[in-house]
């Protein structure tokens, strides 16, 4: 499988252009762009790329608060040169780091052009049957036990509430632990769907009640990140 087969070839084109690229992590960044490469040729060699990564405290921590100031990273698009932003999988700044970088380009008066590629979330919720006129992505629930089903009722009764369905993530480490406390807290009736890997060949997404899942063996494993989600 090649990336052309799930992102646009004007994505790739753009990709392979750029000299300059801001990223999660420099050494996978340069194994993506090897792959874009094998679609479109790059312009520059691996070698004379200029990437940059983001301080892993924005990642642990999130960068949507305003608290890094991402202005200095972008000297290079204040001259004049176009710069990549780059996550490890899914969209930058959408349930990833990159927002900071946006923003800070925003107030730079750098034009800010996203491009095409597979979001995870609004993928997982479109194989769902979920409310797609009406959802909230919440992050991460809690890790601890009671506080994390305390966080699940609440999300539960919102979505019967109102119809907004709920979508989370989790640390695939945790994906066992998460799925077991959602079919012990979640109503029988509450439809939940778990999905991962959508644009790749072993993709997956189960949707069904809590009733049904507790008959099943769990979609869930501890090595594959996934999105949940949960309606009715």
């Amino acid at each position: 499988m090649t990336l052309s087969d799930t992102m646009p070839l004007g994505t790739l084109t753009v990709a392979a252009r750029l000299e300059h690229w801001i990223c999660e992590n420099a050494k996978t960044t340069r194994a993506y762009l090897k792959r874009v490469g094998e679609v479109v040729p790059l312009s520059h060699p691996l070698q004379a790329l200029n990437i940059t990564e983001l301080p892993r405290e924005v990642h642990k921590k999130g960068d949507h608060t305003g608290n890094f100031d991402a202005r200095p990273l972008l000297g290079a698009a204040l001259q004049g040169r176009d710069i990549g932003l780059g996550s490890e999988a899914g969209m930058p700044a959408v349930a990833d780091p990159g927002s900071s970088v946006v923003r800070a380009a925003h107030d730079l008066g750098i034009e800010v052009i996203p491009l095409t590629g597979p979001v995870s979330l609004l993928l997982a919720l479109a194989a769902s049957g979920l409310n797609g006129q009406n959802f909230a992505f919440v992050g991460y629930l809690p890790q601890e036990p009671v506080e994390r089903a305390k966080r699940i009722r609440d999300l539960e009764s919102l979505a019967l509430k109102t119809g907004q369905a709920q979508l989370f993530i989790e640390t695939p480490y945790r994906n066992a632990a998460l799925m077991q406390s959602l079919l012990q807290t979640l109503q029988p009736n509450t439809r939940l769907a778990v999905s991962s890997g959508l644009t790749l060949r072993r993709g997956l997404c189960v949707s069904e009640t809590v009733k049904n899942w507790r008959q099943k063996a769990s979609a869930t494993d501890n090595s594959t990140p996934a999105v949940f989600a949960l309606g009715r």
